[in-house]
């Protein structure tokens, strides 16, 4: 072999192992968006209510159909537990953080940490408690509210009740997402030719609102109907008619919200006649849906994008489609 033929084999080889080197050493990308498995840290509110329990069932359901790792961390109903065991989530290499806090004017330290850290947070209910949060998962309580008053004035004219007032109970007063139910029960029920003679906070216990219910009807017994801002609400509110003698289904036209266990048992039994249910497992799948698009980079599409708010619907229950949520 001659020395110009030796040059070129030197310099082909030379140039393979060059193009070779560049590209072994091109760095990897991370994120969704390529295949990689994201780890995603859950801190839920207490696992001891089966709210909640659907909802990490949900969560953790859809992060391991997208072949994420999951992490979970149980607050306990405790506030320091939220506050240091959200933070010990961040330390564990998490890629995004969802949570359902239970107390939001507390997530403050939680938030900033993940900031520093470049780790997403999804806020799922409750509240944000005016954080700097990436987005916020909660029921579309307004449209919850509207569909209760749409249901409640069809069935007081199907019962053939002429009685034009209606009471409306409401939640705590800090209970900032939950008084849109109310306020949509308002405005819709007014709309519909209805007076809300008593609206009044039952602070979401039973026994208050049993009491408002009692005294309502003691000052107009001509009540055609009552929405409460919530189930145990709304099944105290029952009772306290069937203890005047009255019915709850075609006598007073009565709606909770919530879908709980408590409600669909009363619908079943004549206590209630509808409540609208919440789908908790179906927030938590929202929830991380918006961390792979938050990973990503991309902005979701909010249906409040002001307060990063997403909604998931809510389904009125009635005896009529009782069976879909008790099977």
């Amino acid at each position: 072999m001659n020395r110009t033929r030796l040059s070129a084999v030197a310099l082909a080889a030379m140039i393979a192992l060059t193009t070779a080197c560049s590209e072994s050493e091109e760095p990897a990308t991370s994120g969704a968006d390529d295949g990689e498995a994201l780890t995603v840290g859950f801190s839920v509110y207490d696992m001891q209510f089966e709210f909640f329990q659907e909802m990490e069932r949900g969560t953790r359901e859809a992060a391991e159909e997208k072949g994420w790792e999951f992490v979970l961390h149980d607050q306990r109903s405790d506030e320091n537990e939220m506050v240091t065991g959200a933070q010990a989530l961040l330390d564990q290499n998490i890629d995004v953080l969802i949570i359902s806090p239970v107390n939001p004017e507390a997530l403050g330290p939680i938030v900033n940490k993940a900031q520093e850290m470049g780790i997403p947070v999804v806020v799922d209910d409750i509240g944000g408690g005016g954080t700097p949060y990436d987005a916020i998962v909660i029921s579309d309580n307004e449209d919850g509210g509207v569909q209760a008053a749409e249901y409640m004035a069809a069935q007081i004219e199907a019962n053939g009740v002429t009685s034009r007032k209606v009471v409306s109970i409401t939640c705590e007063p800090s209970a900032f997402y939950a008084a849109r139910r109310n306020e949509g029960f308002r405005t819709a029920i007014e709309a519909a030719g209805y007076e809300v003679v008593t609206e009044l906070s039952g602070n979401s216990r039973a026994e208050d609102a049993y009491d408002i219910m009692n005294d309502a009807l003691a000052r107009d017994p001509d009540v055609a109907g009552v929405f409460a801002c919530n189930d145990p609400m709304a099944v105290a509110a029952g009772n306290a008619i069937i203890d005047a003698g009255m019915d709850p289904v075609n006598d007073i036209v009565t709606v909770g919200l919530n879908g709980d266990p408590e409600a669909l048992t009363a619908i079943e039994s004549g206590g209630l006649s509808a409540t609208v249910a919440q789908d908790p497992a179906g927030m938590g799948a929202l929830t991380v849906d918006l961390a792979e698009q938050l990973a990503n980079g991309e902005t979701p599409d909010f249906d409040n994008e002001a307060e990063r708010e997403v909604y998931q619907e809510v389904t009125l229950v009635t005896s009529e489609n009782l069976a879909d949520f008790t099977n």
